[in-house]
């Protein structure tokens, strides 16, 4: 069985792997997105299919007011004496010297829970972890983050501390037991016991270029532990910048039932070469690699010999686009629907942002079949920010939507959004002029750091009454949008948009935007009067060839 990477793909990084008896499953970031970290499942680690998001009620999670790319932060995924435990960080600052990072523990008897309310760690670093030792001890480790220093010298090390489940919370001294290597940065930390040896599993160089996965090794839990004599047992850094899968680090290991070890890791996909001025307007045309779909999951087969540090099954540290799979049988689920409409519940490859209070964004009630959402504030807005979208998992793609929305003025407006974050979109809007006539319109922010500037690329087009179809085609660095009234043939707006810039490169680089893009619906109204807009279905497809 051959495994095509990524394995999850558009953005899904960060990934905890666990396995429980025949089953397997996958934690993944999900930052400012509401609910809270993805949970997929598989039975061959080549198919998987998104299970829960179990951080989906205030007491677990409330996001308004977080940064972009803030919030959710690296969970941690575990099984131990008959239940889940994760381990997740909610990110409230994330710029300059402070971050405020505080760590939390949640359990559950099964995957799809229910899960319990939170218990709080810590709040010294982020990328916590839990290790539960063979005689039953648990213990948490966390990146630890140092304000005093720069740069790289803020990642402080590795700490770890008991975690006393009788009393649900942390006890006893907090040890530095890992300072990382000269790459620096080090984070994310997994622990593994194996042939009498303490294996820690880092993330080193930061989640751009040069991101890199680091292990060491002690005899003793509280070190000191020996680097593996190769450094990286995964990165890309050295790789051609055609190289499939760039951006590797970041990982976990598992190991199957018939005692294969393999790697989960994030990475990316940048688009192939660049486009130059000329050939379309608002094209990027520097020499930048940009990935709009984000930091995926990637998997890797490892060889681990015991008493040993593993090794890439294919030598050399660089992830591979193929892998040969488990001894496994194959397990696929049934695709997604690439038509969602909206009858029930809201489909689940969908979320919105930050807020544990979606009755507030939108309703699936008030006009059954509908999606109705309430037009809250602006685009900018971190706290009630009405979009519901999907990830962008192809780097060529169309997106479809049904619409109906009387905007009373132009401050009402809603449409079709490509989106990353408030300095990254791409938005079809239907709004009204400053004569209250419903016309059509495109804002665009193209990562003009730190400035957010709007363009309006196309003159606004009158619009009759009555519902429209909107839409929109990506071709790896280029958007354009079309729309069709009913019974209409479509018409394209005639501008192409730079779709590179909803990617974590654009604007102030890799390091420092951490999501990926997404595509969904959106309702704005900065009257404060919450005037809705209805949409009646959603289509996502993949453009081959």
């Amino acid at each position: 069985m051959k495994i095509e990477n990524p394995i999850l793909p558009g953005f899904n990084p960060d990934p905890s792997i666990v396995r429980v008896g025949g089953d397997y499953y996958i934690a993944t970031s999900t930052f400012e997105w509401f609910p809270g970290v993805q949970i997929h499942h598989s039975r061959d680690l080549k198919h998987w299919r998104l299970v829960t998001r179990p951080l989906d009620r205030a007491a677990q999670l409330d996001m308004r007011g977080n940064p972009d790319s803030g919030g959710v932060w690296a969970p941690c995924l575990s099984h131990a004496d008959g239940q889940f435990w994760l381990i997740y960080t909610d990110v409230k600052r994330r710029d300059g010297a402070w971050k405020d990072s505080h760590n939390y523990l949640v359990t559950a008897p099964a995957i799809e829970g229910p899960w319990s309310d939170p218990v709080y760690l810590n709040s010294s670093g982020f990328d916590p972890s839990l290790f539960h030792d063979a005689d039953g001890r648990k213990w948490l480790l966390n990146m630890i983050w140092n304000h005093n220093r720069t740069g790289g010298a803020r990642f402080g090390g590795i700490v770890i501390q008991e975690y006393s489940v009788a009393e649900t919370r942390l006890v006893g001294e907090i040890r530095n037991i890992y300072r990382g290597t000269d790459h620096k940065l080090t984070e994310g930390p997994h622990l593994y016991r194996r042939d009498g040896w303490y294996y820690l599993l880092t993330a080193e160089g930061g989640t751009g270029y040069d991101h890199a996965a680091t292990m060491a090794r002690s005899r003793d839990l509280f070190g000191p532990y020996e680097i593996d004599p190769a450094k990286h047992v995964l990165t890309s850094k050295d790789t051609d910048p055609g190289h499939l899968l760039q951006r590797a680090g970041h990982a976990d290991i598992v190991e199957t039932e018939a005692g294969e070890h393999f790697m989960v890791h994030l990475c990316s996909r940048p688009l192939d070469g660049t486009r130059k001025a000329g050939t379309g307007a608002g094209i990027h045309s520097d020499d930048v690699r940009r990935s709009p779909l984000g930091r995926e999951t990637s998997i890797q087969r490892l060889v681990w010999e015991e008493g040993q540090f593993p090794r890439l099954a294919h030598d050399g540290p660089a992830p591979a686009a193929e892998i040969e799979g488990p001894q496994l049988p194959e397990h696929p689920f049934d695709p997604t629907p690439s038509r969602r409409t909206f009858d029930e519940a809201l489909p689940p490859e969908f979320q919105w942002l930050r807020t544990p209070e979606p009755a507030r964004l939108f309703s699936l009630t008030d006009r059954p079949g509908a999606l109705r959402l309430f037009g809250r504030e602006s685009p900018g807005s971190a706290f009630e920010h009405a979009l519901v979208a999907r990830r962008q998992e192809h780097l060529r793609y169309m997106a479809e939507t049904e619409i109906d929305v009387a905007p009373g003025d132009y401050q009402h407006f809603a449409g079709l959004v490509a989106w990353y974050g408030r300095n990254k979109f791409h938005y079809l809007a239907v709004t009204a002029d400053e004569d209250g006539r419903r016309v059509l319109t495109v804002y665009s922010c193209a990562a003009d750091w730190p400035d957010a500037r709007i363009d309006y690329p196309v003159t606004p087009l009158p619009l009759p009454d009555g519902p429209l179809r909107l839409g929109l085609d990506v071709d790896g660095a280029a958007l354009t949008f079309r729309y069709t009234t009913e019974g209409g043939e479509w018409a394209d707006l005639g501008v192409t948009l730079d779709q590179s810039a909803i990617s974590d490169e654009a604007g102030n680089g890799p390091g420092n935007n951490f999501t990926g893009a997404f595509v969904g619906m959106c309702a704005h109204d900065t009257s404060g009067r919450g005037r809705p807009a209805d949409f009646l279905s959603f289509t996502y497809e993949a453009h081959h060839g």
